[in-house]
């Protein structure tokens, strides 16, 4: 139990479902007070469900993290209803699979906004509520292991590229906020079977079984497997940890 995250409230965009709502979960068995916010409109049902299960507050609200009015807004109902936020988890985002010779520029402009401006615009909003709620705050970003190697044999130059940019964001965003007592870290899954993504892999058995064997530990990552990982991140207990990415993904990246 990380006793110091009792009571403290926490935004997670993307947590309608999925990971986002998985990582929401994690958070809230610890006692953390959970505001969902999602562009899918069952991000209310979502969080009165978690609510239910846990016995917790919980807030949940639709918005576009690509619009600041947005982002703002939704800070702005989650505080209302719980109270001043310190704790982020960025798992809003997409990707497109698409050959890079026939990529429209809105298709580019869609993966990159979603992925990193609407990362960086959530971000400072947390940075922001910290600083005028006079606490400190620490923010978890979710990369992927697609910011440092380039999957096979699909083909997303736009979600490597984006998730390449949300590392760099987090290492210029906590050297710029450690006065301002905001960590920011990521974590960076490998495969994880998310609900869309295992439907995928159920309708492309051949691919999956290709990834598997991509993977030294033989398997694709469970949601479960990241949740100590972010809530460590988000505890004090990992107070002197702050700029760092954290690879996720049964060693795939390793060989």
């Amino acid at each position: 139990m990380f006793d110091d995250l009792a009571g403290k409230v926490a935004v997670l965009t993307g947590g309608a479902r999925g990971l986002g709502l998985s990582m929401a979960r994690a958070l809230g068995r610890q006692g953390v007070r959970i505001g969902l916010v999602d562009l899918l409109a069952d991000v209310e049902t979502s969080a009165a469900r978690l609510a239910d299960e846990l016995g917790i507050e919980t807030v949940g609200v639709t918005a576009d993290v690509t619009s600041a009015d947005d982002v703002a807004a939704a800070f702005g109902k989650v505080s209302e209803a719980l109270g001043s936020p310190s704790l982020l988890v960025n798992a809003a985002g997409i990707t497109v699979w698409e050959d890079s010779l026939d990529a429209s520029p809105e298709s580019w402009r869609r993966v990159i906004d979603i992925n990193l401006t609407g990362t960086f615009l959530c971000c400072q909003a947390l940075g922001r509520a910290c600083r005028d709620g006079g606490h400190p705050g620490a923010i978890v970003n979710v990369s992927s292991m697609s910011g440092r190697v380039v999957n096979v044999p699909q083909h997303q130059a736009s979600y490597n590229a984006s998730k390449a940019a949300v590392d760099q964001l987090t290492k210029s965003l906590a050297v710029e906020w450690a006065d301002l007592g905001v960590r920011v870290n990521a974590v960076a899954p490998g495969y994880f079977l998310s609900d869309m993504t295992r439907q995928f892999t159920d309708a492309n058995p051949e691919l999956a079984a290709r990834w598997r064997a991509m993977i030294p530990l033989g398997r694709m990552g469970e949601p479960e497997d990241l949740d100590a990982l972010v809530v460590y991140l988000s505890s004090s207990a990992s107070s002197y940890v702050t700029g760092q990415s954290i690879v996720i993904d049964g060693a795939y990246t390793a060989v």
